[in-house]
Order: structure tokens, then sequence, then C-alpha cells
């Protein structure tokens, strides 16, 4: 990529924001979300009924002084989640004076920093072709992302993008946080079963599709001659009028509605994108309103 997106400009907005992921998720150890399992914290949740086996310690002798019965206290665990980026490095993302790709970059470092706000790791994929090509692994703490995050400027956009074939062979952890995928989801390849597959491993799925301003309201008009971004043997030269237009743009509400009812059922949260939009107006605005934000 020619211009250099994520540089100290981009990094000193991106400290102005922070964010909370969604709370009750299972994860590893050690981060700031409160999990619905019960653990060793130090902040009291619940009680239950003694059992032959428990810790003594956790006893609580006022409770049996009311009510005769033993009681142990339940105490919340303290979970440090895993969030997982997927930028679809595919060519298509290019299309547009906005720069779909741009604005990937720009999302996916945004919420990679303030994950790692919150002690969570961080790791972030381009998938180009069938491939998942690892950029960022495991990244925790701040340090670690000033040095890091800057290797987003070196993702190629190229090629197709086949998410469900990238994705599901890969390690995608069980229950220990948010996996992001970030794409214009305009193919003809299957990202459905990638989606299930996230889901199935209780991970909080965001699905963010980004569109240029030319796709989401065209205006070309007259003779064109188009090229499949993605597979140049593919074209198409046609004389565009105002019912091909409106036939383009129920094309794109199928494609926007098909994602985001898929992501509802599966209790996934997606948002489209423009990619002219400012960072903040998406942070602050639709992801707070989403409620991903808190």
């Amino acid at each position: 990529m020619g211009k250099k997106v994520i540089d100290d400009e981009f990094l000193s907005r991106v400290e102005t924001l922070q964010m909370l992921v969604k709370n009750n998720v299972a994860g590893m150890f050690g981060g700031n979300h409160k999990s619905k399992s019960y653990g060793s914290s130090c902040e009291f949740s619940d009680y239950r009924e003694y059992m032959a086996g428990d810790d003594i310690t956790k006893i609580d002798w006022n409770a049996y002084a009311r009510f005769e019965n033993l009681y142990t206290k339940l105490y919340l665990d303290e979970r440090q989640m895993h969030t997982r980026i997927y930028i679809d490095a595919s060519r298509s993302m290019g299309y547009g004076k906005g720069r779909k790709d741009e604005q990937a970059l720009r999302i996916a470092a945004t919420l990679a920093y303030l994950s790692v706000c919150q002690m969570d790791k961080v790791s972030i994929y381009a998938v180009r072709d069938n491939r998942l090509e690892e950029v960022i692994v495991g990244m925790l703490g701040k340090d670690a992302y000033i040095s890091s995050i800057g290797k987003l400027n070196d993702i190629e956009f190229s090629g197709d993008c086949r998410m469900t074939d990238a994705i599901i062979p890969s390690t995608v952890g069980y229950g220990d946080g948010m996996s992001v995928i970030i794409s214009d989801f305009l193919t003809e390849n299957d990202y459905d079963r990638a989606i299930d597959h996230l889901a199935s491993k209780k991970r909080h799925v965001l699905c963010v599709q980004v569109l240029s301003r030319e796709e989401l309201s065209p205006k070309a008009r007259g003779k064109m001659h188009f090229f499949d971004a993605e597979d140049v043997s593919r074209e198409y030269r046609k004389n565009i009028t105002r019912d091909i237009i409106k036939a383009y743009r129920q094309a794109v509400h199928y494609v926007t509605s098909h994602i985001s009812g898929f992501c509802a059922v599966r209790n996934a949260d997606y948002m489209l994108v423009p990619s002219e939009e400012n960072v903040a107006e998406i942070f602050f605005n639709k992801l707070v309103g989403m409620g991903v934000l808190k």
C-alpha cells in the first residue's frame, strides 16, 4: 500500500478512544472482563449451599448463624480475552475514492488499541485467497501495540478472499473473546460458515462491512466498461440507465440485508461502514449505540 495509514497522527487520535467489550464472556484468566464462571477473584457474586469437598474457608459463618445452614461464597473470576481481527485483503477492498482498504486498517487498528487498553490480547490476520496470514499475533499491552501496529501498513491487498476456507482450519480459541471480520462481503465465496464456526466456538462475533460511496450510491451513467476487481477476465459493458441503477441498488440492499440478518440470527453484531466515514463517528456513535462498546 502506497499510503501510510497507521501513523503518529492517527495513533494520537486513537488514544482518545476507550472501549469495554461486552461483559459476561468466557476467556483466559487475568483480564478486565467479568466471567459467568466463578473463580478466586475478590469480587463477591453469590451464595450456594455447602457441598462435601468445598473449600471450608469460603463458608459464610454469619449466614450459618442466621439460617443454620452452611453456605459458601462465590466470586466472579476475571478473564483476559483474546480479540482476533480478520481483514479481507482482496483486491476489491481497494475500490473507491474513499479506499475501503484504508478504512479497514483504521478500524482494525482502533479495535486493537481499545482491546489492549483492557489488558486483552490481540491477533490480526490478513485473509487473501484461502490463506490466513498472521500480521500480529498475541499482542498484549500498549508498548507492544505501539511497536507492532505499523505492520498493518504492509498488508498487500490483492487476489480473492475466501473467508471460510481460511478461518475454519485455523485456531480461533473457545469462548475467549471477540472475533471481528472486516470485509466488503461483496463476494460469491462462502463467508456464512466462517461466522457459524466462530459463533459455535462461543465467541462474540462482529462483522464490519466496509463499502465505498460509489458502491452505496453510484453516479455512473451512459456507456460504461467495468471489470471484476478480483477477476479481470470478467467484464461488464453496458449502457447504464436509471433502471440498471435501481436494480443495482436492490442488489446491494439484498447483500447488506443478508449479512445483517445472518448475523442477527446467530447473535452476532453487524455494522455497515462507508469507507469515507470518520473513525470517531464509527466508534462513539455506532458501536456504542449497538452496545458493543460501553
